[in-house]
Protein backbone atom coordinates (compact mmCIF):
# COMPACT_ATOMS: atom_id res chain seq x y z
CA UNK A 1 0.00 0.00 0.00
CA UNK A 2 2.60 2.04 0.50
CA UNK A 3 4.51 1.57 -2.68
CA UNK A 4 1.88 2.55 -4.01
CA UNK A 5 1.02 5.77 -2.70
CA UNK A 6 -1.84 4.40 -0.53
CA UNK A 7 -0.24 5.67 3.12
CA UNK A 8 -3.80 6.41 4.77
CA UNK A 9 -4.85 2.48 3.88
CA UNK A 10 -1.32 1.21 4.88
CA UNK A 11 -1.09 3.20 7.80
CA UNK A 12 -4.68 1.91 8.95
CA UNK A 13 -3.70 -1.94 8.04
CA UNK A 14 -0.61 -1.22 10.35
CA UNK A 15 -2.55 -0.19 13.24
CA UNK A 16 -5.04 -2.94 13.05
CA UNK A 17 -2.44 -5.44 13.14
CA UNK A 18 -0.29 -3.96 16.15
CA UNK A 19 -3.18 -3.48 17.88
CA UNK A 20 -3.29 -7.13 18.15
CA UNK A 21 0.52 -7.51 19.49
CA UNK A 22 0.31 -4.27 21.78
CA UNK A 23 2.37 -6.38 24.37
CA UNK A 24 5.41 -6.89 21.94
CA UNK A 25 8.33 -5.12 22.23
CA UNK A 26 8.52 -1.94 20.06
CA UNK A 27 9.99 -2.35 16.54
CA UNK A 28 13.38 -0.45 16.98
CA UNK A 29 14.11 2.92 15.31
CA UNK A 30 16.89 1.05 13.24
CA UNK A 31 14.84 -0.89 11.20
CA UNK A 32 13.08 1.79 9.98
CA UNK A 33 12.96 2.00 6.11
CA UNK A 34 12.06 4.94 3.95
CA UNK A 35 9.97 3.75 0.11
CA UNK A 36 9.29 5.52 -2.46
CA UNK A 37 5.93 4.97 -4.22
CA UNK A 38 5.60 3.63 -7.72
CA UNK A 39 3.35 2.07 -10.21
CA UNK A 40 4.78 -0.73 -11.10
CA UNK A 41 8.25 -2.18 -11.62
CA UNK A 42 9.59 -2.33 -14.93
CA UNK A 43 10.27 -6.04 -16.03
CA UNK A 44 13.93 -4.44 -17.45
CA UNK A 45 14.73 -4.03 -13.88
CA UNK A 46 12.93 -7.24 -12.52
CA UNK A 47 15.57 -9.47 -14.48
CA UNK A 48 18.28 -7.26 -13.83
CA UNK A 49 17.23 -8.00 -10.17
CA UNK A 50 16.86 -11.75 -10.52
CA UNK A 51 19.74 -12.53 -12.91
CA UNK A 52 22.11 -9.78 -12.51
CA UNK A 53 22.61 -8.45 -8.93
CA UNK A 54 20.74 -11.63 -7.49
CA UNK A 55 22.12 -14.12 -10.02
CA UNK A 56 23.28 -16.50 -7.32
CA UNK A 57 20.25 -16.49 -5.22
CA UNK A 58 18.45 -16.98 -8.86
CA UNK A 59 20.98 -19.91 -9.61
CA UNK A 60 19.90 -21.73 -6.01
CA UNK A 61 15.68 -21.18 -6.73
CA UNK A 62 16.16 -22.65 -10.31
CA UNK A 63 18.84 -25.31 -9.00
CA UNK A 64 15.59 -26.44 -6.28
CA UNK A 65 12.67 -25.66 -9.10
CA UNK A 66 13.94 -27.94 -11.94
CA UNK A 67 15.28 -30.81 -9.27
CA UNK A 68 11.75 -31.00 -7.97
CA UNK A 69 10.43 -30.50 -10.86
CA UNK A 70 11.77 -33.55 -12.73
CA UNK A 71 12.13 -35.44 -9.41
CA UNK A 72 8.29 -35.00 -8.60
CA UNK A 73 6.48 -34.88 -11.86
CA UNK A 74 8.66 -37.74 -13.37
CA UNK A 75 7.57 -40.26 -10.38
CA UNK A 76 4.22 -39.35 -9.46
CA UNK A 77 2.74 -38.91 -13.37
CA UNK A 78 4.14 -42.11 -13.92
CA UNK A 79 3.22 -43.93 -11.01
CA UNK A 80 0.36 -45.52 -12.81
CA UNK A 81 2.57 -46.81 -15.52
CA UNK A 82 4.35 -48.63 -13.05
CA UNK A 83 2.09 -50.03 -11.01
CA UNK A 84 0.08 -51.45 -14.42
CA UNK A 85 3.21 -52.19 -16.44
CA UNK A 86 5.67 -54.30 -13.76
CA UNK A 87 2.71 -55.31 -10.97
CA UNK A 88 -0.36 -56.26 -13.02
CA UNK A 89 -2.51 -53.69 -11.40
CA UNK A 90 -6.09 -53.22 -13.28
CA UNK A 91 -6.14 -49.96 -14.26
CA UNK A 92 -9.52 -49.28 -12.76
CA UNK A 93 -7.69 -50.16 -9.36
CA UNK A 94 -4.96 -47.71 -9.19
CA UNK A 95 -6.74 -44.75 -7.67
CA UNK A 96 -6.49 -47.11 -4.18
CA UNK A 97 -2.71 -46.70 -4.80
CA UNK A 98 -2.83 -43.29 -5.43
CA UNK A 99 -4.71 -42.49 -1.95
CA UNK A 100 -1.58 -43.74 0.29
CA UNK A 101 0.32 -41.66 -1.71
CA UNK A 102 -1.25 -38.64 -1.84
CA UNK A 103 -1.57 -39.03 1.75
CA UNK A 104 2.34 -39.10 2.03
CA UNK A 105 2.89 -35.84 0.11
CA UNK A 106 0.01 -34.01 2.94
CA UNK A 107 1.49 -35.43 5.58
CA UNK A 108 5.02 -34.57 5.20
CA UNK A 109 4.54 -30.82 4.91
CA UNK A 110 2.17 -30.63 7.73
CA UNK A 111 4.57 -32.26 9.99
CA UNK A 112 7.89 -31.34 8.71
CA UNK A 113 7.48 -27.86 7.39
CA UNK A 114 7.49 -26.37 10.96
CA UNK A 115 11.15 -27.36 11.28
CA UNK A 116 12.08 -25.06 8.44
CA UNK A 117 11.55 -21.72 10.90
CA UNK A 118 12.80 -23.65 13.77
CA UNK A 119 16.15 -25.82 12.41
CA UNK A 120 16.31 -23.58 9.55
CA UNK A 121 15.98 -22.80 6.09
CA UNK A 122 19.20 -24.24 4.83
CA UNK A 123 19.30 -27.14 7.13
CA UNK A 124 15.83 -28.08 6.20
CA UNK A 125 15.96 -27.83 2.38
CA UNK A 126 19.37 -29.21 2.04
CA UNK A 127 18.35 -32.89 4.46
CA UNK A 128 14.74 -33.14 2.45
CA UNK A 129 15.92 -33.00 -0.77
CA UNK A 130 19.37 -34.95 -0.10
CA UNK A 131 16.90 -37.79 1.54
CA UNK A 132 14.45 -37.98 -0.70
CA UNK A 133 16.98 -38.79 -3.24
CA UNK A 134 18.61 -41.34 -0.84
CA UNK A 135 15.08 -43.16 -0.34
CA UNK A 136 14.63 -43.01 -4.20
CA UNK A 137 17.54 -45.26 -4.58
CA UNK A 138 16.93 -47.55 -1.80
CA UNK A 139 13.02 -47.88 -3.39
CA UNK A 140 14.75 -48.07 -6.57
CA UNK A 141 17.38 -50.59 -5.88
CA UNK A 142 14.25 -52.90 -4.35
CA UNK A 143 11.74 -52.36 -7.41
CA UNK A 144 15.03 -53.48 -9.53
CA UNK A 145 15.46 -56.53 -7.80
CA UNK A 146 11.84 -57.54 -7.58
CA UNK A 147 11.60 -57.60 -3.93
CA UNK A 148 8.49 -55.36 -3.80
CA UNK A 149 4.92 -55.77 -4.73
CA UNK A 150 1.99 -53.10 -5.34
CA UNK A 151 1.34 -52.43 -2.16
CA UNK A 152 4.77 -52.80 -0.42
CA UNK A 153 5.93 -50.00 -3.74
CA UNK A 154 3.27 -47.63 -2.84
CA UNK A 155 4.72 -47.41 1.15
CA UNK A 156 8.04 -47.25 -0.30
CA UNK A 157 6.64 -44.35 -2.63
CA UNK A 158 4.76 -42.63 0.54
CA UNK A 159 7.89 -42.59 2.73
CA UNK A 160 9.91 -40.85 -0.51
CA UNK A 161 7.47 -38.25 -0.89
CA UNK A 162 6.63 -37.53 2.80
CA UNK A 163 10.32 -36.21 2.68
CA UNK A 164 10.16 -34.85 -0.80
CA UNK A 165 6.45 -33.10 -0.69
CA UNK A 166 7.97 -30.36 1.78
CA UNK A 167 11.52 -30.07 -0.12
CA UNK A 168 9.29 -29.49 -2.78
CA UNK A 169 7.65 -26.89 -1.08
CA UNK A 170 10.55 -25.34 -0.20
CA UNK A 171 11.76 -24.47 -3.54
CA UNK A 172 8.58 -22.61 -4.06
CA UNK A 173 8.90 -20.84 -0.33
CA UNK A 174 12.75 -19.97 -1.43
CA UNK A 175 12.25 -18.01 -4.93
CA UNK A 176 8.85 -16.04 -2.84
CA UNK A 177 11.43 -14.95 -0.03
CA UNK A 178 14.59 -14.48 -0.96
CA UNK A 179 13.93 -11.38 -3.58
CA UNK A 180 12.42 -8.10 -3.19
CA UNK A 181 8.78 -8.10 -2.02
CA UNK A 182 7.75 -5.53 -5.09
CA UNK A 183 8.32 -9.20 -7.65
CA UNK A 184 7.50 -11.81 -5.30
CA UNK A 185 4.55 -13.11 -7.25
CA UNK A 186 6.46 -13.04 -10.60
CA UNK A 187 9.36 -14.38 -9.30
CA UNK A 188 7.38 -17.96 -8.67
CA UNK A 189 6.29 -17.41 -11.91
CA UNK A 190 9.39 -17.14 -13.64
CA UNK A 191 11.21 -19.94 -12.22
CA UNK A 192 7.84 -22.02 -12.19
CA UNK A 193 7.98 -21.74 -15.85
CA UNK A 194 11.58 -22.26 -16.24
CA UNK A 195 11.69 -25.33 -13.75
CA UNK A 196 8.72 -26.76 -14.97
CA UNK A 197 10.00 -26.55 -18.58
CA UNK A 198 13.44 -28.25 -17.73
CA UNK A 199 12.44 -30.76 -15.44
CA UNK A 200 8.98 -31.33 -14.82
CA UNK A 201 7.87 -31.44 -18.95
CA UNK A 202 11.20 -34.12 -19.40
CA UNK A 203 10.42 -36.10 -16.40
CA UNK A 204 7.12 -37.69 -17.10
CA UNK A 205 8.58 -38.21 -21.36
CA UNK A 206 11.51 -39.77 -20.14
CA UNK A 207 10.44 -41.59 -17.66
CA UNK A 208 7.22 -42.99 -20.40
CA UNK A 209 9.99 -43.86 -22.58
CA UNK A 210 12.06 -46.14 -19.64
CA UNK A 211 9.03 -47.27 -18.63
CA UNK A 212 7.52 -48.39 -21.84
CA UNK A 213 10.60 -50.24 -22.40
CA UNK A 214 9.84 -53.26 -20.38
CA UNK A 215 13.20 -52.92 -18.42
CA UNK A 216 13.83 -52.52 -14.74
CA UNK A 217 17.07 -51.75 -14.80
CA UNK A 218 16.10 -48.57 -17.55
CA UNK A 219 13.76 -47.54 -14.84
CA UNK A 220 15.75 -47.83 -11.86
CA UNK A 221 18.89 -45.89 -14.02
CA UNK A 222 15.96 -43.23 -14.31
CA UNK A 223 15.44 -42.89 -10.67
CA UNK A 224 19.54 -42.80 -10.03
CA UNK A 225 19.18 -39.82 -11.97
CA UNK A 226 16.30 -37.99 -10.32
CA UNK A 227 17.80 -39.04 -7.15
CA UNK A 228 21.55 -37.23 -8.68
CA UNK A 229 19.43 -34.14 -9.28
CA UNK A 230 18.23 -33.82 -6.05
CA UNK A 231 21.89 -34.34 -4.43
CA UNK A 232 22.85 -31.97 -6.37
CA UNK A 233 20.22 -29.76 -5.46
CA UNK A 234 21.03 -30.29 -1.78
CA UNK A 235 24.52 -29.70 -2.07
CA UNK A 236 23.72 -26.21 -3.56
CA UNK A 237 21.21 -25.69 -0.75
CA UNK A 238 23.29 -26.78 1.68
CA UNK A 239 26.14 -23.84 0.12
CA UNK A 240 24.14 -21.15 -0.95
CA UNK A 241 20.57 -21.15 0.40
CA UNK A 242 19.59 -18.03 2.40
CA UNK A 243 19.03 -18.38 6.14
CA UNK A 244 15.90 -16.47 5.75
CA UNK A 245 14.31 -17.79 8.45
CA UNK A 246 12.95 -15.72 11.62
CA UNK A 247 13.85 -12.46 9.36
CA UNK A 248 11.12 -10.23 7.91
CA UNK A 249 10.90 -10.05 4.36
CA UNK A 250 12.63 -6.51 4.37
CA UNK A 251 15.54 -8.43 6.21
CA UNK A 252 15.86 -10.76 3.54
CA UNK A 253 15.53 -8.54 0.32
CA UNK A 254 15.58 -4.94 0.40
CA UNK A 255 12.69 -3.42 -1.52
CA UNK A 256 13.31 -2.07 -4.62
CA UNK A 257 10.95 1.21 -3.59
CA UNK A 258 13.77 1.84 -0.48
CA UNK A 259 15.25 5.32 -0.96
Amino acid sequence: LAIHGREKEAEAAVAEIESRFEALPPVPDSAAMTLTPRTHTPLSEVFDTLFRKNRLRAAVGLTLMAAQAFFYNAIFFTYALVLTKFYGVASGAVGWYILPFAAGNFLGPVILGRLFDTLGRRVMIAATYGLSGLLLIVSGALFLSGALDATTQTLAWMAVFFVASPAASAAYLTVSETFPLEIRALTIAVFYAVGTGLGGVAGPIVFGWLIESGSRLSVFEGYAFAAALMGFAAFVAARWAVPAERKSLEEVAKPLSAA
